[in-house]
């Protein structure tokens, strides 16, 4: 009888104990709610100092300069000093540094786990935001796998397949559109329809997007342009395609109804195709386009949210030159100083030395990736990590600790 009960005593206690442990778990310690990671080339400081100057002058404070924690980011692939977009996308989505080209797969041809795909299992909703395609690189790296980032058509039936987005904003309709309708496909498939026939609910402009239900069963899929969205000096008022602001705050209204919380990546591309292309003014806007996304999602998703911001390369060499004075921004940064010399210049690209008022000191065809740290910005719970340098596969551990 004694026996017994002690054994009863022990059982009552261990049930006890884990009903406790569960409730701790999942009551008492909040989990992190809203994870948001924002990607974009122009996560430099030199792109950053220069962004700053020429929206407000030398006083002038960012957004994202606000942000608590900082670190800067050695990110290097695993074959090359300097990351193509694959390799770099793939470090910071999956925890691993992988060669150029490859795309979340391992040298031995293993897939690596995404932090989305990873969010997926444990039921959070998915988000997923491009200024280009979905196809390309970087957004790939989220929940494809790849040995050759070029071949996009296996890309393609990995996201009618595995890929399980509750919304996706962004360009790249071509690559999902037959040449009769506009698009880049020569097999006569319209994809789109085919997302509508899986019960995707698609919308084409920025209207549609403001006027698509928040509470809803559907995923959602925005294409908003055949290519690459426009720059945002291109967007004019009353243009039916949204800013990066915008899908940021669809994205956010869309995702944080889901009971088991969200996360939402931002591939900030725009610019990227600036730097490729050595427009330095088109660069600095891009980045405050960033930065203005960035306070977007601060507002909607809440203090309680894990924000983190990263850069994948820098690109050209991009350089802000001369001494302009505190209180000049804007147009009075760009052309020639006073002194007669290019306020911007770059170290490769398509304009070679006197060629314009932006020379680069190598011509190229398009703008080289080049070797530098870039930077990692974070708001929330784990950002705390973001201190002193840091590996880019650091970020994957970031985001993973706030499942």
């Amino acid at each position: 009888m004694k026996l017994r009960n002690q054994l009863l005593a022990i059982c009552c206690l261990l049930v006890f104990a884990a009903f406790g442990f569960l409730y701790v778990r999942n009551w008492v310690v909040p989990k992190t709610f809203g994870i948001i990671l924002f990607i974009s080339d122009g996560m430099v400081s030199r792109h950053l100092t220069a962004a700053r100057l020429y929206e407000g002058g030398a006083d002038h404070q960012l957004t994202l300069e606000s942000f608590p924690n900082l670190a800067l980011v050695r990110n290097s692939a695993r074959d090359f000093a300097v990351p193509d977009d694959a390799a770099a996308a793939t470090a910071i989505a999956t925890g691993v540094r992988v060669g150029h080209r490859q795309v979340a797969i391992d040298p031995g041809g293993r897939r690596l786990a995404s932090i989305l795909e990873l969010a997926r299992d444990q039921g959070r909703a998915l988000g997923l935001i491009t200024m280009g395609s979905p196809l390309s690189p970087t957004p790939a790296a989220f929940y494809a796998h790849s040995t050759d980032a070029r071949e996009t058509e296996p890309i393609l039936q990995q996201f009618l397949e595995q890929a399980k987005f509750d919304v996706l904003l962004g360009g790249g309709a071509a690559d999902f559109l037959p040449t009769t309708k506009g698009g880049n496909r020569k097999d006569g498939r319209d994809v789109l329809a085919e997302l509508q026939g899986k019960g995707w609910e698609l919308v084409r402009s920025k209207a549609e997007l403001e006027n698509a239900a928040a509470y809803r069963t559907a995923a959602l899929a925005g294409f908003f342009a055949n290519g690459q969205l426009a720059f945002s000096n291109q967007t004019e008022s009353g243009s039916q395609q949204p800013s990066l602001a915008d899908m940021v705050r669809r994205a956010i209204e869309f995702l944080q109804i889901h009971g088991k919380g969200y996360v939402l990546v931002v591939d900030a591309s725009a610019a990227t195709a600036a730097a490729d292309r050595n427009e330095g003014e088109r660069l600095i806007i891009e980045t405050l386009a960033l930065d203005h996304a960035i306070a977007t999602a601060a507002k909607y998703a809440g203090e309680k949210s894990l924000i983190v911001a990263v850069g994948k390369q820098a690109t050209g060499g991009f350089s802000l030159n001369g001494y302009p004075f505190v209180q000049d921004h804007g147009l009075a940064l760009l052309g020639i100083n006073a002194a007669g010399q290019p306020a911007i210049t770059w170290a490769t690209g398509p304009h070679g030395p006197g060629e314009k008022t932006e020379p680069s000191a190598f011509q190229t065809p398009t703008a080289l990736n080049t070797a530098e740290d870039v930077v990692a910005i974070g708001r929330g719970a784990g950002s705390e990590k973001l201190h002193g340098f840091i590996e880019n596969t650091a970020i994957f551990s970031i985001l993973k600790d706030a499942l």
